[in-house]
């Protein structure tokens, strides 16, 4: 079978609050790592969110 285009990551805090949000990501046309700004709400403000595995 073919490989899927689409993978999940974990987009994890970069406060280290263990807070993650999950996003899709197309493999093919994003090779570098993916990194937004979003809130946590258990630092309560807008930091960067880096991405890493699902495991």
């Amino acid at each position: 079978m073919a490989k899927a285009t689409t993978i999940k990551v974990k987009l994890v805090s970069s406060a280290d609050t263990g807070f993650y949000y999950v996003a899709k990501k197309n493999s093919r046309t994003m090779t570098e790592k993916l990194v937004k700004k979003k809130y946590d709400p258990v630092a309560k403000k807008h930091v960067e969110f880096r991405e890493s595995k699902i495991k």
